[in-house]
């Protein structure tokens, strides 16, 4: 079928928005049509070629939309059904037999390989094989080839095309305070960087009852916008933030959250754990970066960083969970949302990449004729 898509054809260059074959979906698969994707900085990093994701290449992997066909063997989903396309996996290493399935021993493969595990894409332009099935979906597009394994029913009443960032950011940020960390009522939490994860995990914060949110970042309308959303302390991030935490809370946070990827933030989140004190690192560093520690302060504190991916989701459970604390009020990542239309994906990926817009996401039109 003919598709509409938006290519990545050349590391940091704007996106080509063509028209494309798609195959039909095969045993196990999902044909979505995709309603509205979210705009990820992982998209960026796979597009900068920063991950090693082969071009040209269909990006995209916080779609939602409408399922349209399935293959043979399908029953999780039927057609008509609305869902959240999120992350792949593969169902039988051990991480995935222990429910942990963000750390599939095949997650690079299932995600970011750019083809299905046999090798083939699904995607073409006249004679040329265009890359796909990332994160299991290829989501910049208006249909897209999914798995059983990583669609996710959602409510018919929920706001579709305002879903798709659930996938991949949101249930980052969520997940890291609220699965992962397991940040408890009364405790203290500072979260370094404010865009759509770090907001994420104030929001949680907020929700699991947090005494105190300390949220840190550059841009001051971030800050702003963190404290209307429950953040307890501001502080603008800098050589400095760290000896400011210590000021403010004497011993130390009880667990820090670095959503930025830096390697000197991530330190500085490190310096200002309390004894037993716990930092996630959320925030996609650079291939090759390395983190400095001071041992002696981690051993004799008992203090301990862990990597969190995908905030330790287990999709089908936990987006439609963050989905019904946004029906109640109680998880507004509507506001951190700008919509564009999908023609316009490059003014999308321009306003996130300046900051102006913390989570973009593009919707489509009618479908492709």
């Amino acid at each position: 079928m003919r598709i509409k898509a938006a290519v990545a054809r050349e590391p940091g260059a704007p996106f080509s928005v063509e028209l494309l074959e798609l195959e039909e979906p095969r045993p196990g698969e999902v044909l979505v049509r995709v309603v509205a994707t979210g705009v990820c900085h992982t998209d960026m990093v796979m597009r900068d070629q920063h991950l090693p994701v082969p071009q040209p290449v269909v990006l995209g992997h916080e779609g939602a939309g409408i399922v349209e066909r399935v293959g043979a063997g399908v029953t999780k989903v039927a057609p008509g059904d609305p869902v959240v396309m999120s992350f792949n996996s593969c169902g039988e290493c051990p991480s995935c037999q222990a429910e942990a399935e963000a750390y599939c021993h095949d997650f690079f493969g299932r995600n970011f390989l750019g083809a299905r595990p046999d090798g083939s894409s699904g995607l073409s332009r006249r004679d040329e094989t265009i890359h796909g099935n990332i994160f299991g979906q290829s989501s910049f597009a208006s249909h897209a080839l999914c798995h059983e394994r990583n669609v996710v029913p959602v409510p018919k009443e929920a706001p579709l095309e305002l879903l798709g960032p659930l996938a991949c950011g949101l249930q980052t940020g969520a997940g890291a305070v609220m699965n992962a960390l397991k940040v408890g009522a009364g405790q203290s939490l500072a979260v370094f960087g404010l865009g759509s994860v770090g907001l994420s995990a104030v929001m949680a914060a907020r929700i699991v009852g947090a005494a105190r949110i300390i949220a840190i970042d550059l841009h001051p309308g971030r800050l702003d916008l963190a404290q209307e959303l429950g953040a307890t302390d501001l502080i603008a991030g800098g050589s400095d933030a760290a000896a400011r935490i210590l000021e403010l809370t004497g011993c130390g946070v009880d667990f820090a959250i670095d959503a930025t990827g830096v390697p000197a933030v991530i330190e500085q989140a490190v310096s200002v754990l309390a004894p037993r004190g716990a930092c996630g690192i959320v925030g996609a560093s650079p291939a090759g970066a390395r983190l400095s520690a001071d041992l002696t302060h981690l051993l004799s504190g008992g203090r301990h960083i862990r990597g969190i991916v995908e905030g330790d989701s287990r999709p089908d459970l936990f987006i439609p969970y963050l989905i019904e604390l946004h029906r109640r009020g109680e998880f507004p990542f509507d506001r951190l949302v700008r919509f564009y239309d999908f023609d316009d994906i490059n003014q999308a990926v321009v306003d996130s990449e300046s900051g102006c817009t913390i989570k973009p996401i593009v919707r489509h039109g009618s479908p492709v004729a």
